[in-house]
């Protein structure tokens, strides 16, 4: 029975859970203007469909893990949290958050959907690649850190001779760090990408308004 007790108190703690952090509730621009303004503004005009592609990344941003760099150290190491992770994966996260804001001003489908109204009406939608090449909570110093976010925009308008490139546009933001940590980390990464979906979304608005040729 010693022997029992002795090795029972030998046995390691439960490992403890990891933290989960996602963006937020994330109200969109209409939504936030719609709860505080006493009456709500005219709905603007609607813009072409849009096919919005799954996002394409690196495969260290295909997990959960929350990165940090150490730019004042080595700034080509990629380091994770212990015990922090986003729910989903960073590229599932921003693509979501972009969907909604795109929603605002047009229909925007899934790759699926817009195969569907393309067999079925012969239509095809303008489509939106996003390639999502930087995603890190990045230390200028010890002390001064902020959330990077660099993403890479396409829009392709798929023709009989083939897909033509209509824009492309690179989005580097960042966003100051509340605290040296993972928590800091992921108030700055949310604010760097709610920062770069407006810088999308501004310029997917702008090109969709221009005539098709």
């Amino acid at each position: 029975m010693a022997l029992l007790v002795a090795g029972c108190g030998a046995l390691p703690d439960k490992p403890a859970r990891a933290t989960l952090y996602d963006f937020g509730p994330g109200l969109t621009a209409t939504a936030a203007a719609a709860a505080t303004a006493p009456a709500a503004a005219p709905t603007a005009a609607a813009l072409p469909t849009l096919a919005l592609a799954e996002f394409e990344s690196n495969t260290r941003l295909d997990g959960t893990q929350i990165l940090y760099r150490l730019g004042y150290a080595d700034v080509n190491e990629l380091r994770p949290y212990g015990q922090s992770r986003w729910s989903q994966p960073p590229a599932q996260l921003l693509r979501q958050r972009l969907r909604d804001s795109l929603a605002e001003r047009r229909m925007v489908l899934g790759p699926e959907e817009s195969a569907t109204i393309a067999r079925s009406k012969g239509e095809v939608p303008d489509t939106l690649r996003i390639s999502l090449d930087e995603f890190s909570h990045y230390f200028d110093s010890p002390t001064a850190s902020v959330g990077l976010v660099r993403l890479r925009a396409t829009l392709i308008r798929g023709t009989t001779g083939g897909d033509r490139v209509l824009g492309q546009k690179t989005i580097t933001v960042r966003r100051p760090a509340p605290s040296a940590d993972a928590p800091g980390g992921v108030k700055a990464l949310a604010a760097a990408s709610d920062a770069a979906v407006a810088e999308v979304t501004q310029w997917m608005d702008a090109l969709q308004r221009q005539p098709r040729q």
